[in-house]
């Protein structure tokens, strides 16, 4: 956003204390990662769920929210997941990452970044929830200032609320937003490098006015061009610009409506950038040896169950649908396993995946995850483009669904390029 905003608000220093610019982020990359879950292949077989090693276990985790929503009317795969990723703050094993009441309720995948010159209005923000297909939106102050004598981009966030924006494994990190809570500030990895960040030491912090805070914790923001991250209380000490810019959030609209409508609110000050992305990896060849984590798993499923497919739709609906195993179900609906197979469904379509033998196990995720890529190649994902969006709707009959399952694929596109 840094570019962005400091291209088109460059007089703004003389409207805030002659202090202080526009925020600087210019985008928001990917939601980070599939968890390196281990999927022991020796207990697969009747394992009710795959071990989690290292997770956040709060509200939002998937035993929450990632089932709840019991599938969309007609779905033919599916239980549906809930009204939104589900994600249940997963890690990698070793992080040192530990639970905590205070986290995050569910990865939130934003559509569009949007940025008010002047700062968006309560009356833009109204209208802003009030079209179609809207499901969230999260705003935030920022400004260029400097940080220890050097000009850094800095924005002010609630962090409790904008710790569902940001990747995965940040999502997961608590020590990181204990920090942010607590009155420190955090950074990216690249701004810890470049400034040349001590973390406990502190540093003057320059915008209207000069605070001494202290440097807590860096990690992967998501938010290209951002430096640096306040809580409010400092945001409002600094004199932040307030409410440049905000995050969306609609799966439910079409790309080119959700940009008319919020154009039309913004007006032609505001910006607009687009945050969804399409073009999704294919995996050609196969490892020839049985996964041993998720990643491994929906990459060897695609390849061996549904040539041509991305895997990363597999990893998307296997997240949306359980977060990666944590949540197996019964669904309100009754859909059972990682992927959240109804029972009649499940009958249609179970297979031994990997060369298994026995009953098929809608809880085995050896099982699961190809039945799910056999299903979705037999309604044609494995063509791409509009064949792809349609396998997926009659994966789970809900158009929010298939917009979340190719924005959280590319994601994963991204991050695993």
């Amino acid at each position: 956003m840094g570019h962005l905003l400091s291209r088109r608000v460059a007089g703004l220093s003389r409207r805030v204390a002659g202090a202080l610019r526009r925020p600087a982020v210019r985008g928001v990359a990917a939601v980070a990662a599939i968890a390196m879950l281990a999927v022991p292949a020796a207990a697969a077989r009747h394992a009710a769920a795959v071990p989690h090693p290292v997770r956040d276990a709060g509200p939002g985790s998937a035993a929450g929210g990632a089932t709840a929503g019991g599938g969309a009317a007609g779905g033919r795969g599916a239980g549906g997941g809930a009204a939104g990723t589900g994600a249940a703050g997963t890690g990698a094993a070793g992080t040192g990452r530990t639970s905590s009441d205070e986290t995050f309720r569910r990865i939130t995948l934003p559509d569009l970044l949007i940025v008010a010159p002047h700062g968006l209005t309560g009356r833009q923000i109204a209208r802003l929830h009030q079209i179609a297909g809207f499901r969230s939106m999260i705003t935030f102050d920022g400004a260029e200032i400097k940080a220890g004598g050097r000009p850094a981009s800095v924005i002010g966030v609630n962090p409790s609320q904008f710790r569902s924006w940001v990747p995965l494994w940040t999502a997961s990190d608590q020590p990181f937003w204990a920090a942010l809570r607590s009155g420190e500030f955090v950074a990216s990895q690249a701004a810890e490098a470049r400034l040349q960040l001590r973390r406990g030491a502190t540093y003057p912090l320059v915008g209207v006015t000069e605070q001494a805070v202290r440097f807590g914790a860096a990690a992967r923001l998501g938010v290209s061009g951002v430096d640096l991250i306040v809580n409010a209380r400092t945001s409002r000490a600094l004199g932040l610009v307030r409410k440049v810019a905000a995050l969306i959030s609609a799966p439910g609209a079409s790309l080119a409506a959700l940009v008319k409508e919020v154009s039309a609110v913004l007006g032609p000050s505001g910006e607009i950038v687009s945050l969804r992305r399409q073009q999704l990896p294919v995996t050609r060849a196969s490892s020839g040896q049985l996964p041993s984590t998720y990643l491994q798993l929906f990459q060897e499923s695609a390849t061996r169950y549904c040539p041509g497919m991305s895997w990363t739709v597999l990893a998307a609906i296997g997240q949306i649908e359980s977060a990666d195993g944590t949540n197996v179900g019964p669904s309100s609906a009754g859909a059972l396993g990682p992927m959240q197979f109804l029972p009649s469904t499940w009958a249609s379509w179970g297979i031994d995946g990997f060369g298994q033998t026995g009953t098929p196990n809608v809880l085995n995720p050896y099982d699961a995850v190809p039945s799910a890529a056999r299903l979705l190649c037999a309604d044609g994902a494995a063509a791409g483009g509009q064949a792809l969006r349609s396998a997926i709707f009659a994966y789970n009959h809900a158009t929010w669904y298939v917009n979340e399952v190719l924005a959280l694929a590319a994601e994963y596109a991204a991050d695993y390029h």
